[in-house]
């Protein structure tokens, strides 16, 4: 349920602080008359995001079992490579997203209603499909025949647009870099969880071998129905009996990929002027 709830909680307040710079900088700027269209591009990308991850879900449920378990897969690896993007996209960009957002929307403004609808839906709709994808192959991964991945998933939204409303009255300060690099390693360590999770419904559609070269199994030690064993698949998509595959996926795209995020960024060294002869 954490890790879900971590993803709505970040991703929901991406989208939230987009809007608030968006609508703040209208307010700021004497153009409310622009906020009509604004909302009108918002509202349509949260009906394309809800209605991609409802066709998701119950597109899926018609197939078989061996193509329910190959798009699972594939969709969970494809998941996991726009979520690195992002995460890595959002810790270059969070100190200056204000004034990249304030710059589209001075340009949506010379150009009319259409250009502003467009501006709002494409701010908010690539952070809404990239949610719904991820949201479903992780729910996918995690699924305990409960509705509390989802309840987390809910939990995580709502907070974040209460955080992104004290965001725009004033009240709460937020130093964007470094939430979104704390939680964004949180996230690289849940895509690796989805990942490996993806994997393994690849190997039981038979497009990767090995499904019973297991590299260990514990469940012994930490039964999957146990109280600490649910919280660890909730938490990490944890599972007691992984293949030799899914671990060494796990592996290869955790240890490098959090190196990499977690590196302190690279400064250039400004160029030598020199002296004319």
């Amino acid at each position: 349920m954490f890790s879900n709830y971590l993803i709505g909680l970040r991703e929901g307040l991406e989208a939230s602080l987009v809007v608030c710079i968006l609508i703040a900088y209208l307010v700021k700027t004497d153009r409310k008359d622009a906020l009509k269209p604004i909302w009108t591009g918002i509202a349509v990308a949260i009906a394309l995001a809800f209605g991609f991850g409802c066709a998701l879900e119950f597109g899926s449920q018609e197939l078989t079992f061996q193509a329910q378990e190959a798009l699972g897969g594939s969709l969970s690896i494809l998941a996991v490579g726009l979520v690195t993007w992002m995460v890595f996209w959002m810790r270059r960009t969070a100190r200056h997203l204000k004034s990249e957002l304030h710059g589209r929307l001075d340009a949506a403004l010379a150009m009319g209603t259409g250009a502003l609808v467009a501006t709002a839906f494409l701010a908010v709709g690539r952070e809404g499909l990239e949610t719904a994808l991820f949201v479903w192959a992780s729910i996918h991964a995690a699924s305990d025949g409960t509705p509390r991945p989802l309840l987390g998933v809910a939990l995580g939204l709502l907070t974040a647009v209460f955080l992104g409303w004290l965001f725009y009255r004033g009240a709460l300060r937020i130093n964007l870099a470094r939430f979104f690099t704390w939680t964004g390693g949180m996230l690289v360590v849940v895509a690796a969880g989805v990942l490996a999770y993806g994997v393994h419904d690849l190997q039981e559609a038979d497009f990767l071998p090995g499904l019973t070269d297991k590299a260990f199994d514990i469940s012994g030690t930490i039964p999957p129905d146990s109280w600490y064993g649910t919280l660890l698949k909730g938490i990490l998509n944890f599972q007691p009996d992984p293949t030799t595959l899914q671990v060494t996926v796990w592996l290869l795209y955790l240890i490098p990929t959090l190196t990499l995020f977690l590196a302190p960024p690279r400064t250039t060294a400004p160029t030598p002027v020199r002296d004319k002869a």
